[in-house]
């Protein structure tokens, strides 16, 4: 399947559960259909965009390792993404990675970020956090930058004052 197909595939894809699974199957089952799903989801402007963006969600839900093998043309894609539909899955899949890099009782894989992975993740959570969005990117933001300041030492000081001012 190539991106024009894809993107076809794409249009009959709903917010339902069974529709997004039935699409994330077809990528389960072909994990080189992944770069095509990002390049996709990095094409702000395509309608089909936000339905890219929900279904990579539910690979990553399901497997984590088809994302982990195209992880840096996901990370590369994450200050490009301007849609909230887009934001709000891309902020779970970010969630999702940082919990399995640093979480021994939900690891699925071997952690395969690297320091410039988990620096982008926390620029984009910031952005997340700090911007004018829903509660869902920054709900999951604000996990991610909590797992990721036990490694990165500088973010805790950051996010409590962040915290403070937003949110208590």
């Amino acid at each position: 399947m190539n991106k024009i197909e894809l993107c076809e595939a794409l249009n009959y894809v709903t917010a339902l559960r069974e529709k997004r699974s039935k699409m994330a199957s077809i990528i389960l089952a072909d994990p080189k259909l992944v770069p095509i799903l990002i390049s996709i989801i990095k094409d702000d402007i395509n309608p089909v965009s936000c339905k890219a963006s929900w279904i990579l969600e539910y690979v990553a839900n399901k497997d984590l390792k088809p994302i982990l093998i195209y992880i840096n043309d996901f990370i590369t894609i994450l200050n490009s993404i301007s849609l909230e539909s887009s934001i709000r899955p891309a902020a779970k899949i970010c969630e999702l990675l940082v919990l399995n890099e640093f979480s021994e009782k939900n690891k699925i894989c071997d952690p395969k970020l690297n320091n410039e992975h988990l620096n982008a993740i926390t620029e984009a959570a910031f952005d997340w956090l700090i911007g004018e969005h829903k509660i869902a990117p920054k709900a999951y933001s604000i996990t991610i930058l909590l797992w990721l300041g036990f490694k990165i030492d500088w973010i805790h000081p950051e996010l409590i004052p962040i915290l403070k001012q937003n949110y208590v």
